[in-house]
């Protein structure tokens, strides 16, 4: 069944998933007959229903910690292992996703968090695998986002890259078309739009899987810059200075304040280390993003320091290309990434003529922490002045 939106000045444009999309959810059983989407009925009205979302401590066991450091039951199984970039990026050939064992899977994490994203071209694999895949990755819990669209009938925790389907007029929907001046709108504080999920959680996601269903024929690429690299690019007197030191995270949504419902809506902000350590690899990473970091505790806005470290900072993360990689999607793919220690945008570059469509589930994780007995990668590694993928120096 089709869902119909108002567009500015009245039209309504009737919206369907892509037919690659409808033949992935037909396949798996998934009834969209009733409409497409599934919108929570009741989303967080106010800003302190948002704090009491999650707010447990919980006691979050890594799958990476139970895995094989030589990964030879995951690579063992591959075609082929092919590293993208030096810091980061590997993409798998000739795995299923969908097939692999728990051993397999706890390799897959290490994986991820040692190579903070990892590839899979041509997947067959439907919106339940991958909800349990994510289910795995974060020890029993995912994130269950209480504002965005979600694949019907299957309890929540597995959001669409949404609203991003065909008209029926034959043009596309992209995401709030969008003007290409402020490619992530007002609501979101990056001119860039590198970002890094959900950082306002008490318990941010680990690992994040993306199933592309559909892709523009041209653009709509997809990059990812490492948080260990950007930390190890930091002069040693400079990472003395922030180690330790905690930033302050804001929610990309704005709620209405308890206290006065009529005034000006209020974002959900959190503390969290500005260094963060990786408790799968035990490495440090930057914990930071331009979207969503707006400053650092105990520095006053007014002395400009903190705005320029994090400037400083966010500088060395976006803009250093040699820490970061560029994927070209295929319909069918999947990319998991280890949210901890990368920041990610994308390519808003396909001009409305858009087909892009995918499901995401993300796997909460620890409470983030920095721990001063961790170690850089590249110490932890022994790479000193090596810039070499690690096990082939």
């Amino acid at each position: 069944m089709p869902i119909a939106i108002q567009e500015p000045g009245g039209r309504e444009l009737v919206i369907l998933p892509p037919a690659t999309t409808q033949a992935r959810l037909s396949k798996a059983g998934i009834d969209i007959s009733k409409g497409y989407p599934f919108v929570p009925k009741h989303a967080p009205e106010f800003v302190s229903e948002v704090y009491e979302i999650r707010k447990e401590l919980r006691q979050y066991v890594d799958p990476a910690t139970r895995a094989d450091p030589q990964k030879r039951a995951l690579f063992g199984a591959a075609k082929e292992v092919r590293h993208i970039g030096v810091h980061l990026g590997t993409e798998i050939v000739g795995l299923q996703l969908k097939d692999l064992t728990n051993q397999q899977r706890d390799e897959l994490a290490l994986l991820v968090a040692e190579r903070s994203v990892v590839f899979f071209r041509d997947q067959d694999i439907s919106p339940q695998q991958q909800r349990e895949l994510g289910v795995y990755l974060g020890d029993g819990e995912i994130e269950i986002h209480p504002n965005y669209p979600q694949v019907p009938g299957l309890g929540g925790g597995l959001s669409l890259i949404w609203p991003e389907g065909h008209t029926e007029g034959g043009r596309s929907l992209a995401r709030l078309q969008r003007n290409f001046r402020l490619p992530y709108g007002s609501g979101v504080n990056s001119p860039y739009g590198w970002h890094t999920d959900l950082v306002h959680e008490a318990f941010p996601p680990a690992y994040t899987h993306l199933h592309q269903d559909a892709i523009p024929e041209i653009g709509g690429d997809t990059l990812w810059a490492s948080g260990y690299a950007a930390y190890d690019k930091l002069s040693p007197k400079f990472r003395t200075l922030i180690d330790g030191l905690n930033g302050i995270y804001r929610s990309a949504n704005a709620y209405k304040d308890d206290k006065d419902p009529n005034g000006p809506l209020k974002y959900v902000t959190r503390v969290h280390p500005l260094v963060r350590t990786n408790a799968a690899t035990g490495w440090k990473s930057l914990f930071v993003n331009r979207a969503f970091t707006v400053g650092i505790q105990g520095l006053d806005k007014s002395e400009n320091l903190s705005d320029a470290i994090l400037n400083h900072l966010l500088d060395v993360y976006e803009r250093s290309t040699d820490i970061q990689v560029r994927w070209q999607w295929t319909p069918g793919t999947s990319a998991i990434w280890d949210n901890r220690s990368t920041i990610h945008t994308v390519s808003l570059d396909w001009e409305g003529w858009n087909n892009r469509h995918g499901t995401r589930v993300s796997s909460l994780a620890e409470k983030p922490y920095f721990d001063p007995q961790s170690q850089s990668r590249r110490d932890a590694l022994n790479l000193g002045d090596y810039l070499g993928v690690p096990g082939q120096a």
